[in-house]
């Protein structure tokens, strides 16, 4: 392994994202994240040059791979100490969800075991290893509660309370810990003990953020005041559902402890949820009345008491996260409904601007005159492509959130990442989609045709709307489109899937110089804009009204409120590399191109850093073919796919004739890759040839 800081935090974003491809711009924005040096692309390829000779001398060299835009390290998940954790964690969750704590419990321990140290601690990290790093930490965290919870339900309160009192130390602001903390005290005989936990906690959090702890703590604590500790030996059991247990001696009530609900988001396995009905309770004794109301589903149940037990019953312990107790539990048809109903639409663009034209015309289509199923036999389908970061997933979501009243019964939503190397699998999307739909696990069926059959009988009958982002080709959704005429599909690509004939289509493309002023404006500052709106509607003419790139440099300019618009404006012009400013953190849109470039093949690639000798003017195909001394026949073929995939745009003027040209954006990333080729360092050379 290196001892650079720059080749390890390649090689970590490498192994991180093994077996998919690591674009060059995103080991670039990694290494460098605001301003990277003029020779970056051949500093990086000289790191990957020196890794790949690294791994040539343990007869590994097959492992790291040059692909189209960057590069992917070959490597099995299980030689991994980071994906053997997730499995062994999701496995885990798993278990435990089936009611096996012992088994859950083993799994915890396992994937535990494999940590020897905080993430990447020998790593210096930039925005994209800190994310993974994050990521990672908050899944640890997480596992470590679940296992510390299957503990107490094996009865092993006294042996963690050293470990619980040094994970508050650690996190004295925890709730949720310090909960865990003061079931095992009060388990252990040791109530006053945990009230002095709760009161130490409810001091900090006065001081420190003036709020008081929340009421699953404070109900807590008010069931340690008003109960008498129960039997510490007895260990905890999750209620489960099953047939209601014969008259008779009960075992002695004991606290439950149920998975804290809060896990982190992206990418971390689904929390543990309670099952949608309470377990029915066993009858008392007849002398003995009942001691509690029924409980809510996922707050603890407490069996019915034996006649040997005490006549003080062990209190009912909610720790925080499991559920609400002393109410009416819910009719099974408000909790059917509560489950089964998705909401599954990202968040909103906040800020998001103009494009009413587009979305009046798409919502039209979506909902039809008198609701989405008042014309014909099959879903209503709205289609939004356009170039690389034009802007088309912000339209969609945001279209989505209009159209939710008219569609109550769901909403799904999948990124299909049909930009990526490798898109996501559409039997993937739909075994999700059915899970949503609260088909149980065992009921889904295996092959993609029966699973979209499955699918579109789930939806039969209801108004559900599904938006599916960056679709590869049509192809790839055919077995994603509901088939009831009261529901509806939004789809975005980069492509024009044109064989969605039925569908409504819509083209993004720069908005109008109005918008992109006023995205400029919403981000940077009104008054800014309003202060210097020549150089404002210079900038954005500058970057070609492209929504990603004003973005960018909105974000900059909000986070240095010294820079004017002029002195941007002018650094724009004179930049030879105008892609290098139209970036910020995870924004970048050269990457958006590369991906665009990287999937197609090599004569469109090849074309494509040709035309850009001819510049911003329209040409038709015969001119092209003329300036560029190619065979008209091949490059009319190739002008169609760039067309198709928006990294040409197209019109027809008023001879009929198809006319071609570039975005001002697209025009630069295209003289990029030019450049590139014709340069050739010597060191990428060799890096290509090995």
């Amino acid at each position: 392994m290196p001892t650079a800081p720059k080749p390890r935090q390649v090689i970590s974003l490498l192994m991180l994202r093994h077996n998919t491809v690591v674009q060059a711009s995103e080991l670039i924005d990694e290494l460098w994240p605001e301003f990277p040096p003029p020779s970056a692309v051949t500093t990086l390829q000289t790191y990957i040059y020196k890794f790949r000779k690294l791994l040539l001398k343990q007869g590994l060299g097959n492992l790291l791979q040059t692909q189209p835009g960057g590069y992917s390290l070959t490597i099995p998940s299980s030689s991994l100490d980071v994906s053997r954790f997730e499995s062994r964690a999701e496995e885990g969750q798993e278990l435990l969800q089936r009611g096996d704590s012992a088994g859950a419990l083993a799994c915890f321990e396992q994937a535990l075991a494999v940590w020897r140290g905080p993430a990447l601690a020998d790593v210096e990290t930039g925005g994209r290893l800190f994310s993974y790093v994050t990521r990672l930490e908050e899944l640890r965290f997480r596992i470590l509660e679940l296992r510390i919870e299957a503990d107490l339900e094996h009865g092993r309160h006294r042996e963690l309370i050293s470990e619980l009192k040094a994970l508050v130390l650690a996190h004295p602001l925890h709730e949720h810990l310090h909960g865990l903390l003061m079931v095992a005290l009060h388990r252990s005989g040791r109530r006053h003990e945990a009230l002095e936990v709760y009161q130490s906690l409810r001091q900090k959090m006065i001081d420190e953020l003036g709020l008081e702890p929340g009421k699953e703590l404070a109900r807590l604590q008010h069931t340690l005041l008003s109960d008498s500790p129960g039997d510490p030996e007895e260990p905890p059991r999750r209620p489960r559902s099953g047939p209601a247990a014969p008259p008779g001696p009960a075992p002695a009530p004991v606290p439950q402890v149920l998975a804290h609900p809060d896990a982190p988001a992206g990418g971390v396995p689904a929390p543990l949820t309670p099952p949608a009905h309470p377990a029915p309770l066993a009858p008392p004794s007849p002398p003995v009345p009942p001691l509690r109301p029924v409980p809510v589903p996922g707050a603890l149940v407490p069996a019915a008491p034996s006649s040997l037990a005490p006549p003080s019953p062990a209190p009912h312990l909610p720790v925080p996260g499991a559920g609400t107790a002393h109410v009416p539990a819910p009719s099974p048809v408000a909790v059917r409904d509560a489950i089964g109903t998705p909401a599954q639409l990202p968040a909103g663009l906040a800020g998001f601007v103009g494009r009413d034209d587009v979305l009046r015309e798409l919502e039209a289509a979506l909902r039809r005159p008198g609701g989405p199923a008042a014309e014909g036999t099959a879903a209503h389908i709205g289609v939004v492509t356009g170039p690389p970061g034009i802007g088309k997933s912000a339209v969609a979501v945001h279209l989505a959130h209009r159209l939710r009243p008219h569609f109550p019964d769901g909403q799904l939503y999948a990124d299909l990442r049909g930009s990526c190397a490798e898109p996501r699998d559409p039997a993937e999307v739909i075994r999700g989609f059915l899970r949503a739909l609260e088909v149980p696990p065992s009921r889904i069926p295996e092959g993609l045709e029966e699973c979209g059959a499955l699918f579109r009988s789930r939806t039969a009958g209801r108004r559900v709307l599904v938006l599916l982002d960056d679709v590869a080709s049509s192809a790839q959704i055919r077995h994603l489109l509901p088939a009831d005429p009261r529901c509806a599909l939004l789809a975005t690509g980069r492509r024009r899937m044109t064989a969605l004939v039925e569908a409504e289509r819509v083209e993004l493309g720069p908005p109008s110089p109005e918008e992109a002023l006023e995205i400029l404006a919403v981000l940077a500052g009104r008054q800014r804009v309003d202060r210097e709106p020549e150089s404002a509607h210079r900038t954005v003419e500058l970057l070609g009204r492209h929504p990603l790139a004003l973005r960018c440099v909105g974000g900059r300019l909000a986070g240095r409120p010294g820079l004017s618009l002029a002195a941007l404006a002018d650094r724009l012009e004179a930049t030879p590399r105008i892609l290098d400013v139209a970036r910020l953190g995870e924004l970048d849109v050269r990457s958006r191109f590369a991906a665009s470039y990287a999937v197609l093949g090599r004569q469109e690639q090849g074309v494509f850093r040709l035309l850009s000798m001819v510049g911003e003017a329209p040409f038709t195909a015969s001119q092209a073919a003329e300036s560029l001394s190619l065979p008209l026949q091949g490059l009319e073929s190739a002008l169609e796919v760039l067309a198709d995939h928006h990294l040409l745009a197209t019109d027809r003027c008023a001879d009929g004739v198809g006319h071609y040209f570039f975005d001002r954006l697209t025009l630069a990333y295209a003289r990029e890759r030019l450049e590139e080729t014709l340069a050739a360092p010597p060191v990428a050379e060799e890096v290509a040839a090995r």
